[in-house]
């Protein structure tokens, strides 16, 4: 990796003793952002983390024009790729600049309340809106706010160099991506995303590292597992199906990265950004992440015109997803409901189900292979099945696939982060494939068939 010598200067001016001005503002700044992002309380009888709090309550005080708002947004996002000539960069954006239209006109339907009546079913239409559309629509802006503070001021460096001879050996990213990490699943993949996406375009991460981080560790967030273990009714597992899912989703990362696509990705630093690569640290571990954090608020903006990028890239990025989480989301949870596609996709997974011996076999690759359109869908296949055993591990097998074209894809596909669909696809065959895998024998000693 190339070294531009930040890190290098920033040593050098802490070792003299230089401290730069507004020391406070790494204290107080990232309390905030960790408060904000890492700390669930209770409010009302829900429990979760403050931002969540608070996108709930402007989502609520908006009431009806909620939805007029995320329309707004679909609008923007639809014309924006036409008006800015991006639809033509590649096959693929202009596949998915074209399918933003039948995204706007899903979402104009639905809000309008006009349409086939089969767009109307809880299932489908108000399903994606009211579940997935409407929720990172919000959040997703409303996040990058307090992202400004999480990530702008040294807490990233700081926790980076202490957590760097874990990430590294394990997982071959910075020691930085921890904060991705928690992030989504405490969070929401799209706010690990968006971090992801800044790391990546202001040098802090290479394509490979971003890649890695987008496809490893951008998981649902533990508000989605709790739909997940409500629905598969394995409430009363829920501790062992949280660190079970936790250690499966993170131990599956850590083989993907080392077999392509993921191990062949450019490891470069995206093309206009200065290198800021992590320096290896082998001794003085706490002192120097000390010294790094306090390089980077050297550097720092000022907290207005740092929000107020960190908020222009979170409307981008809300504009880039919704309309493709509308029109991809409905392609497939209609091809899920009405063809076989996925059936056939199934067998895929067939020889794995079979080899760990799990029970219905063949309903347990159905339900992995249907994951890729939504990460829902795997439990509404298993739900009401006699075996306990199959059902925690397609819970398992939910979380831990990451990619879904319901909303994960095109989270991915609205950053720079160098992956195409292709590479997603493996990486989601790949990552199902070994869950199973994985997740079955350890399963099978906690329930037993």
């Amino acid at each position: 990796m190339a070294n531009d010598g930040t890190i290098g200067t920033r040593l050098e001016q802490a070792d003299i003793g230089e401290k730069p001005r507004g020391l406070w503002r790494f204290f107080v700044y990232s309390l905030i952002g960790i408060f904000m992002f890492f700390i669930p309380i209770t409010i009302g009888g829900k429990n979760t983390i403050p931002l969540d709090h608070l996108v709930s309550w402007i989502t609520a005080m908006l009431g009806p024009a909620v939805k007029y708002l995320i329309l707004g947004l679909i609008l923007a996002g639809t014309i924006y790729p036409f008006a800015s000539g991006r639809w033509k960069d590649s096959g693929v954006k202009t596949l998915f600049a074209f399918l933003n239209i039948l995204g706007l006109a899903t979402g104009t339907m639905l809000v309008f309340n006009v349409g086939p009546a089969l767009l109307f079913d809880p299932d489908l239409g108000p399903f994606l809106f009211n579940k997935l559309v409407i929720p990172v629509g919000m959040i997703v802006p409303i996040g990058a706010v307090f992202l400004a503070l999480l990530v702008g001021y040294g807490l990233m460096e700081f926790v980076g160099v202490l957590v760097q001879r874990v990430m590294r050996p394990l997982w071959r990213t910075p020691g930085r991506s921890a904060i991705d990490a928690v992030a989504s699943f405490v969070g929401s993949y799209s706010l690990g995303l968006l971090i992801t996406d800044r790391m990546y375009q202001s040098g802090r991460y290479t394509g490979r590292e971003s890649a890695i981080i987008a496809t490893g560790f951008s998981t649902v967030s533990v508000t989605f597992m709790l739909i997940v273990a409500k629905t598969l009714e394995i409430m009363h597992l829920w501790l062992p199906y949280f660190f079970l899912t936790f250690a499966v989703t993170f131990l599956v990362t850590a083989i993907v990265v080392r077999i392509p696509p993921l191990s062949k990705i450019e490891d470069s630093y995206f093309w206009s950004a200065t290198a800021q690569p992590e320096e290896m640290v082998k001794s003085r571990r706490l002192a120097t992440a000390w010294r790094d954090a306090l390089g980077m608020l050297a550097t720092a903006p000022k907290l207005g015109a740092n929000v107020r990028d960190n908020f222009k890239d979170g409307v981008l990025m809300a504009m880039a997803i919704l309309p493709s989480i509308l029109s991809v989301g409905l392609i497939g949870l209609l091809l899920a409901r009405f063809t076989p596609v996925f059936d056939w996709l199934g067998y895929i997974f067939l020889p794995f189900t079979w080899v760990v011996g799990l029970p219905d076999p063949l309903l347990a690759a159905k339900a992995s292979a249907v994951g890729i359109a939504e990460m829902f869908l795997p439990a509404t296949v298993v739900a009401g099945h006699e075996s306990e055993h199959l059902r925690l591990v397609i819970g398992v097998v939910c979380v831990s696939a990451i990619i879904f074209f319901s909303a994960v894809v095109p989270c991915i596909l609205a950053t720079r982060i160098p992956l195409k669909v292709w590479h997603l696809v493996v990486i989601w065959a790949q990552r199902v494939a070994l869950t199973i895998l994985i997740a079955s024998p350890i399963a099978y000693l906690m329930v037993g068939r």
